[in-house]
């Protein structure tokens, strides 16, 4: 895909990853955005490697180059669909407004992560794609995976929410009667899909499928 037309802008898709517990979330979202035919911009953190080792059986390679070919093949892609970004290469498109325009998803995201967002650090380039992203007006997701939130967590994402990022926890509901992980996994998954305006079939719409109660 040539991603200087504005039809593959329109398809683009970029996804950040840091060090928070969930790193299966981010799997799935990515390969549910592959299959929708979008082009995904990816970044890792080095903590985010570490949680990635611990919570699944994929090995990632710290080269981003090597990241993206073990990428292309685990999910089984042509090149140019999944790019990956080294969290210090400040060429990348998304590393300036001037770059290409596009919605951002940081899956899961840490807290240290969405404070340095909130205080407008941009120490890494994830960090600074999503201060882009803001800057510009664009869709920024956040995926905070933490359990109890402090005050300082609070009012961090407070601030965020109140710049127009969207909070989307990974607590996943309930109602539509999981039975397995990968269930509770695909309703967060199929929440940042809604967001990003991107079709899936994850999970029953509620009124759909059963969900609703009588009464």
């Amino acid at each position: 895909m040539n991603g200087n037309s504005s039809a593959s802008r329109e398809q683009i898709i970029v996804l950040g990853m840091t060090g928070a517990s969930g790193a299966p979330y981010t799997w799935r979202l990515l390969e549910c955005l592959l299959a929708a035919n979008r082009t995904v911009f990816f970044m890792i953190s080095k903590a985010a490697r570490l949680v990635s080792a611990t919570e699944t059986s994929l090995r990632l390679p710290s080269n981003p180059r090597a990241l993206e070919q073990a990428l292309r093949t685990h999910y089984q892609v042509d090149e140019g669909r999944i790019r990956v970004f080294g969290e210090e290469n400040w060429m990348a498109p998304v590393a300036s407004g001037s770059g290409i325009r596009c919605p951002m998803v940081i899956c899961p995201a840490s807290m240290g992560v969405i404070s340095a967002i909130a205080a407008g650090a941009s120490n890494c380039l994830i960090e600074r794609a999503a201060d882009v992203a803001l800057k510009e007006g664009r869709k920024l997701v956040l995926v905070p995976r933490e359990s109890p939130l402090s005050a300082i967590h609070l009012e961090n994402m407070l601030k965020l929410s109140r710049m127009n990022a969207v909070i989307l926890p990974a607590s996943p509901g309930l109602y539509h009667r999981p039975s397995s992980v990968a269930a509770l996994l695909d309703f967060i998954v199929a929440r940042i899909l809604d967001q990003l305006e991107v079709e899936h079939t994850l999970i029953p719409r509620w009124g759909q499928g059963g969900t609703e109660q009588a009464g």
